[in-house]
This record gives structure tokens, C-alpha cells and sequence, in this order.
């Protein structure tokens, strides 16, 4: 039995990852700050439910307690609780305070830091620790940089910014933990609550790497960064 922790996982690409894993096997814990949604969407899943703010300490140590008592280890952790920040492009980029990035990075790069510091010994625990971190084609420099890459026309700075953080924390949690498999991955533009529903691809098209690397073994690749295509370059 596989027991996965998919943060942010009451809509989107999160349920449709825990969708996925629940077929494919996994128990699944469905972790929301919003606890009615979240139960609501437990239930329809046939998942189990854990109420996690990842911007609140005392939420998440709770999240790891309850977890710990119930089922005394866990194997998979997806850090995908995100948000899309200010909004502010272009020009606008000028007026982003410090206040307004710090708040998007506290979700983005504090949360999954605070989320997997907390499940650490729990993860430990497990014969085939995984941690998936969901980051962005926004966050690799390489891509935002290519003029032939949808991800050049969005001039932005607090997400992507918050997006390639994330990245650089896989990396290091990859080379401070070897026994744990670290992999940050990019979606791809897929249609969200977050973009409006604006993404090209469909939500079972965007989950399909978080799936794929939240089943790899003990053999697989660690402090890497992929796309259903492949790795990404950042």
C-alpha cells in the first residue's frame, strides 16, 4: 500500500492527480486548507481527507501528526498547492512590492518547504520515499528566455520567480536527502482555476507527470526537472 499526501488537491490538477494515483493503486490523502471542499472532494474521490494550510505551521505539523497516527509513514508527497500571485505583467511588473511577492512565495516556496520539512521523518519511514514538486515551464530561465516558447510572452515576476525557487529547493532537497526521490515537474499550460481555464491542455493531460514520477522506484531519477515531454532545461 501506497500512502500519498497531494496538497491542494480539492480541484484541478490535484484531484485529477489523486484521481490517477487512487486507480493506479495509491492511498491517498486529499489535503485542503478549505475543509468542506475538501471533504467534499474526498468523498467523490474515495480518498481520505487531511485539512493542510501550507502557509500555516501549526496546520501543517497537525497534517503530519494526524498522518503519522493514522498510518505511521508516508511514501508519496506532492507539493502542489499554488498560487498565480499578483497578476502583474509588463509595465506593471514595476509596481510589484515586496509585500505582494512575499506573499505569493510563502505559498509557492515557503509552503512545500514547510510541507515536506514537517513530513521528512514520515517520508523516512518509507522503503521508496518520493517527493514530487509541482513548479512551472514559467519557472526555468532557459524557457522564458526562448522566443519560440509560449512562456517568453508572460513577463511576470512573482510567480515565475517563485516557480524557479521551487526548482532550486528540489535540487538541494535532492542532494541533502539521496534516499529520498526529489523531482520538480511542469505541467504544462493546462486548463485551471489558476489561468481562468485558459490552458490548451486538459486537466488529465497536465497530471499525467506528476502521476508518472510520483510511481517511480528507487531507481529513478532525483533533483531533476520534467515535463510529460521529458526534462526541462532551466
Amino acid at each position: 500500500m501506497t500512502i500519498t499526501l497531494i496538497t491542494g488537491a480539492n480541484k484541478g490538477l490535484g484531484y485529477e492527480t489523486a484521481r490517477q494515483l487512487i486507480e493506479a493503486g495509491h492511498t491517498v490523502y486529499v489535503a485542503a486548507r478549505d475543509t468542506t471542499r475538501g471533504k467534499e472532494a474526498a468523498t467523490r474521490l474515495g480518498a481520505a481527507f487531511v485539512q493542510l494550510d501550507v502557509t500555516d505551521d501549526v496546520s501543517v505539523a497537525a497534517a503530519a501528526a494526524q498522518i503519522r497516527e493514522e498510518r505511521g509513514r508516508l511514501d508519496v508527497l506532492i507539493n502542489n498547492a499554488g498560487i498565480a500571485g499578483t497578476g502583474k505583467v509588463g509595465p506593471r511588473i514595476g509596481s510589484l512590492t515586496a509585500t505582494e511577492l512575499s506573499t505569493t512565495f510563502d505559498t509557492n516556496v515557503y509552503g512545500p518547504v514547510r510541507v515536506t520539512n514537517a513530513f521528512l521523518p514520515l517520508l523516512q519511514l518509507s522503503d521508496n520515499p518520493v517527493v514530487v514538486n509541482v513548479s512551472s515551464g514559467l519557472g526555468s530561465i532557459a524557457v522564458c528566455i526562448d522566443p519560440d516558447r509560449v512562456e517568453f510572452q508572460v513577463v511576470t515576476i512573482d510567480y515565475n520567480a517563485s516557480k524557479a525557487a521551487l526548482v532550486m529547493a528540489n535540487a538541494q532537497y535532492a542532494k541533502a536527502f539521496p534516499a529520498i526521490r526529489f523531482n520538480a515537474v511542469d505541467p504544462g499550460y493546462t486548463a485551471t482555476d489558476l489561468n481562468d481555464n485558459s490552458g490548451p491542455q486538459t486537466v488529465a493531460e497536465g497530471a499525467e507527470i506528476l502521476v508518472r514520477m510520483a510511481r517511480i522506484g528507487q531507481d529513478g531519477p532525483t533533483g531533476g526537472f520534467f515535463d510529460r515531454h521529458g526534462v526541462v532545461p532551466w
